[in-house]
């Protein structure tokens, strides 16, 4: 017996750090990029993870405790009264970019869930996905918001706000984005810790700038609810500064934000943690290869044009 699973990839389009204080983000998933697990039995004993990606080839029990598929593993069949566990082969791949804000932690968590989850005859709701998930996620990025397991479990845009219900949102009309990575790996839990310490040093100052970073995404629901795509872009322009302030972004990012811009897109920004990873360019579909080309002239590792509905 064999069961599959897959999920996509997300980006945040605003709201990054902001976020974890309170403040709303809005997020898309990226159906271009996803993460597959095939559970099957096995002849061996044990529980033997296939994951060529990251040169990953062993038996659970090898595995320390808080590695991330390994803490995966042990807090569903906790969770789902599994004992003794099954013997299984388990084969994960993903076409995510691993540290660059497209989610690929989250991605192999929600994918790899379900796959077990119905292999073992229990599958679950999406809001039981999304919790054991985001339980996951403190072992990548030590605080994190919870909207890359949201985004990726429901996969739908999302109105993101800490602890609040989900909201999903509709675009007036849909838009083309552009994601390019610059090919230095994104530190995020690094990252959140550093704005952490920030803040922890002038509160009043930083909770000002995620202040302005939460109206921003407020703004850019309506904005993308309207088809006002000329403000919106306007709006990624002024988070990548207020970003920049928090000290997230890096001199690859910059440089392809304004590599972007000067082909015609209509704003950019860095999307995620910051410091590597990704930027995005909201572009229309005249401009969306030229920007595509000129990003990639520009060194930018991956180029992924999506279209968000």
């Amino acid at each position: 017996m064999s069961t599959k699973a897959s999920a996509p990839g997300k980006i945040i389009l605003f709201g990054e750090h902001a976020v974890v204080y309170g403040q709303p983000a809005l997020a898309v998933p990226v159906t271009q990029v996803h993460a597959d697990v095939e559970v099957s039995d096995s002849s061996r004993p044990g529980i033997w993870i296939e994951a060529p990606d990251i040169d990953l080839h062993t038996e659970l029990n090898t595995l320390p405790s808080d590695h991330p598929l390994a803490a995966v593993i042990h807090n569903l069949f906790f969770a789902l009264h599994v004992d003794p566990f099954p013997s299984l082969n388990v084969r994960i791949a993903s076409s995510i970019p691993v540290a660059s804000g497209l989610g690929s932690g989250a991605a192999v968590s929600v994918a790899l869930i379900r796959a077990l989850s119905t292999y073992t005859g229990h599958p679950l709701s999406d809001e039981r996905v999304n919790d054991l998930a985001f339980e996951i996620e403190k072992l990548h990025h030590g605080t994190p918001s919870g909207i890359d397991n949201t985004v990726i479990t429901y996969a739908r845009p999302v109105y993101f706000v800490k602890g609040r219900p989900l909201e999903t949102f509709k675009a007036g009309v849909p838009f083309f984005l552009i994601i390019g990575d610059t090919g230095v790996a994104a530190p995020t839990k690094e990252a959140v810790g550093d704005v952490r310490k920030l803040w922890m040093k002038d509160k009043v100052k930083w909770e000002k700038v995620f202040s302005k970073i939460g109206d921003i995404a407020n703004l850019a629901r309506t904005m993308i609810e309207q088809a006002r795509t000329k403000e919106l872009g306007e709006l990624m322009d002024q988070n990548h500064v207020l970003l920049q302030e928090l000290r997230v972004s890096s001199p690859e990012l910059d440089k392809l934000v304004q590599v972007a811009r000067n082909a015609g897109a209509l704003g950019a920004k860095l999307s995620g943690g910051g410091r590597g990873g990704n930027m995005i360019a909201l572009v229309t579909p005249e401009t969306k290869e030229a920007v595509a080309k000129s990003l990639t002239d520009a060194g930018a590792r991956h180029v992924i044009i999506t279209k968000v509905e």
